[in-house]
């Protein structure tokens, strides 16, 4: 399978420091168009003096960015989000090309995500402190919000676009500046929005970025001593490597981690339209989602009805290159992704799972794999126990709220979870029972920009969006001021 031609040309890939594009360096890395495996860029890698010049230009634009007016840095996000609509197609263009996922999801991941940059520019506007009243009238007392300094942060391939821009807004409307180190896999969303910040006229240091050998970036970077903050996107074995490095240096972080999200389908929700609304949840971006369903609790009465209209959703799925005309699916990212897949479906069989649709590797060329249902399996399969992140999901049966709750709870992540029901106290027991960051009924309602994002236990800690999204980048400045009454 292979992507059509479209009228764009690919983004030329680049590194910005100091408001200056670097090119050329002594160090590339190949990026791959997952939808035919040929290398379409090559990514320079910075050096040990261009981390360096980033973390300084960070560190200028920072003392004069943290006195502009909340006003004045979202004029620039507004400006920046308009942009980021009109250009839209040509860089979805990109972004299908490097990481895989059809046009319109690209297009549409772009314009969702500048929704984000509106937002933090108007929420930025209502980053209070407040004053407490104190026990003596000689005495003032006010809390202050100041932003924290130069933050990194490290976003993932799976969302290159909206991912990088919600670590980029939160930072910048509170004040801060950041150096982003985006995925190499997927690079061109990250220096679109490089250049159209630039564009809206964003002063120059307030935003960096950097490529290259992330262990040694992550280590450089966080040491510096300029470098306050780092926010991670990205697998619970990273984030939690970087975690204790950011310990050892003071820093404070956000972490948003994997998860292994349990949906649970109760007998009387309405069964077709919960299997609908699965299935199309599920082949999204080919399973590459930290909050896609993976494994399926259905209520014994209703289990087989479920995974009948469910599995044949899923088959249903046109899987092809992300320019193809009607595609649900494109490719996984890399090959280290179909791999995986294989593993968790070689597992299933030799465990006695039934592979009721997909199962196998489509042609050839690229990385493409189909939409993968299991069923008849145990607790004990590594797919529910491993998050997958793939077109695969295990559907299974269970008896009552007690015996799901364990299930769905057994597991140390604790991201997302969705729960289908027709009762509103079901609903109410379910939500306040499962150990999750954030729970879903009857619906798909994450990731808004006026809600926040995050996970407990391994999934993480911090949350994206919503109020709380400037918790990470503030720092609380208490003052107290005595005032001798006058005689």
């Amino acid at each position: 399978m292979t992507s059509e031609n479209t009228s764009f040309a690919y983004e030329r890939l680049g590194m910005l420091i100091g408001g200056r594009w670097i090119y050329d360096a002594a160090k590339c890395g190949d990026v791959v168009d997952p939808a035919t495996g040929q290398v379409i860029g090559h990514l320079p890698h910075a050096t040990d003096e261009d981390l360096a010049e980033a973390v300084a230009s960070s560190q200028r634009a920072f003392e004069a960015w943290k006195d502009r007016s909340a006003l004045e840095r979202g004029l620039i996000l507004r400006r920046f989000a308009d942009l980021a609509r009109s250009h839209a197609e040509q860089i979805g263009s990109s972004m299908t090309r490097d990481q895989g996922k059809p046009l319109a999801e690209a297009i549409g991941e772009i314009r969702f995500a500048a929704d984000h940059a509106d937002w933090h520019a108007e929420e930025a506007r209502r980053i209070y402190g407040r004053v407490i009243p104190s026990r003596d009238p000689r005495v003032q007392q006010l809390v202050l919000r100041e932003p924290a300094g130069v933050c990194v942060a490290f976003t993932p391939w799976n969302f290159p676009f909206s991912q990088a821009l919600r670590k980029v807004v939160a930072a910048l409307a509170s004040g801060c500046t950041v150096i982003l180190k985006g995925p190499a896999e997927s690079p061109s969303s990250t220096v679109a929005i490089g250049r159209l910040m630039q564009e809206a006229g964003l002063p120059d240091g307030c935003l960096n970025i950097v490529w290259g050998q992330s262990a040694h970036i992550s280590e450089t970077l966080l040491a510096a001593p300029e470098v306050k903050k780092i926010s991670f996107t990205g697998s619970v074995e990273v984030g939690k490597l970087l975690a204790s490095l950011a310990g050892k240096h003071m820093k404070r972080t956000t972490m948003e981690l994997g998860g292994h999200a349990p949906v649970i389908v109760f007998d009387d929700a309405d069964i077709n339209a919960a299997a609908d609304a699965l299935a199309a949840q599920k082949v999204r971006n080919a399973g590459q989602v930290c909050v896609s369903p993976t494994r399926f609790y259905v209520q014994a009465r209703a289990h087989d009805r479920f995974l009948s209209r469910f599995a044949e959703k899923v088959g249903q799925t046109k899987v092809g290159g992300g320019f193809e005309q009607g595609v649900q699916m494109g490719p996984l990212c890399h090959a280290r992704r179909v791999s995986a897949m294989e593993a968790f479906v070689q597992d299933a069989r030799d465990q006695g799972a039934d592979i009721v649709t997909g199962g196998h590797r489509i042609g050839n060329a690229g990385f493409f794999y189909a939409p993968t249902v299991v069923a008849g399996g145990t607790d004990a399969l590594q797919l529910m126990n491993e998050e997958p992140f793939g077109p695969i999901a295990a559907v299974t049966p269970f008896g009552d709220f007690e015996e799901v709750i364990r299930r769905a709870n057994s597991l140390p992540f604790g991201l997302a979870s969705y729960v289908f029901t027709g009762s509103s106290s079901q609903a109410q027991h379910t939500s306040r029972a499962l150990a999750a960051g954030m729970v879903s009924i009857n619906h798909f309602g994450l990731a808004l920009p006026e809600t926040p994002f995050g996970g407990i236990n391994d999934s993480g800690y911090g949350s994206e969006g919503g109020e709380e999204t400037f918790d990470g980048y503030l720092n609380t400045k208490f003052v107290t001021r005595f005032d001798a009454i006058p005689a």
